[in-house]
């Protein structure tokens, strides 16, 4: 069995930003990464541009420069590369976390490596840093576990002159969907929202909805989805049963965090806003020992918190954790 002080469950920037403070008040961190580390920005589409400014991305001190104000995915990924490197952060990815079981003032944390080594720790505390976008938020349609149906997009290249359908309305939706229709692709758009959604980001809104009005993108609201097969689509508006031909599907009907883990863990959940439970000036959970970081903090709210305030998380845990060592 492997001894730790403390364990992240999760590589993204807050994780990273968790082990960084801890190592700077000389407390070693294991981070443990189901996927590659800053999995949420790989996923990211691949031109996606960030809403935050570079310096609110930055994390350990480490200058994130750029020529525009506000980075791409490739140019944040290569960052926090760097980042990992240069603060010789120990991280394991590829390893998905089983369980956690605490016995007595130890946590026993419970591993599988993508090539099916099991691995078992012992840590004195545990950082949950899973993220939010783990999880899509599932239409429960027949032909949605077809294999043409995704919940995540990254490139736009593989649908030239194909039939795509985007399903929702918000800014992941609207993001695909102006890269979809620059490469050529054949794209309609199902909202069961009666308009624009209020959260689209500002400078995207006017592009999208240029395209919509003349005809080239093709949108409707109050739209809800019906069946998907091999080669149609089945919806409903405003009562009227509708089909179109369709290639590919994208259901950008967003995402919820992990909460099945944070219960095995013995954490508590708020079930109206999927927050868990913790102390807002330490971020310790119910479980003594147990502390939450970044968007899994947030619950169902997203928007509540992101890289730029989610990364500060790690002084607070770090602060509590030294005052109690």
């Amino acid at each position: 069995m492997q001894k730790e002080h403390i364990i992240i469950v999760g590589g993204g920037p807050c994780g990273m930003s968790c082990a960084i403070e801890l190592k700077n008040k000389n407390i070693k961190a294991l981070i443990i990464e189901k996927e590659n580390i800053v999995n949420t920005i790989y996923n990211f589409p691949t031109h996606q541009m960030f809403f935050s400014s570079s310096e609110k991305l930055e994390i350990g001190n480490v200058a994130f420069i750029t020529e525009r104000q506000k980075p791409v995915r490739n140019q944040a990924l290569a960052y926090y590369r760097s980042v990992a490197e240069r603060q010789s952060l120990r991280i394991n990815p590829f390893e998905k976390v089983r369980n956690v079981i605490k016995k007595d003032q130890f946590f026993y944390v419970n591993t599988v490596t993508s090539n099916g080594e099991q691995i078992s720790y012992r840590a004195q505390n545990v950082i949950i840093a899973t993220g939010y976008y783990d999880q899509p938020n599932y239409l429960g349609i027949p032909g949605e576990d077809l294999d043409k149906v995704m919940h995540y997009f990254k490139e736009a290249h593989p649908y030239f002159q194909k039939n795509v359908l985007v399903i929702g309305g918000k800014n992941s939706a609207v993001d695909a969907t102006l890269e979809l229709h620059k490469a050529g692709a054949n794209v309609t758009v199902l909202y069961r929202g009666e308009t624009y959604s209020k959260s689209v980001k500002p400078w995207i809104l006017p592009e999208f909805d240029a395209l919509v009005r003349k005809n080239k993108v093709k949108m409707e609201f109050n739209a809800e989805v019906l069946e998907i097969t091999n080669s149609q689509v089945f919806y409903e508006t405003n009562g009227e049963k509708k089909s179109i031909a369709n290639d590919f599907v994208f259901a950008m009907t967003g995402y919820k965090p992990d909460h099945d883990f944070l219960r095995q863990v013995g954490i508590k959940i708020d079930e109206q806003s999927g927050r868990p439970q913790f102390d807002e000036d330490t971020l310790e959970t119910n479980i003594p020992g147990v502390f939450v970081a970044g968007v899994i903090a947030a619950g169902y709210n997203n928007n509540e918190i992101f890289i730029e305030n989610g990364r500060l998380h790690g002084e607070l845990i770090a602060n509590s954790i030294v005052k109690r060592h």
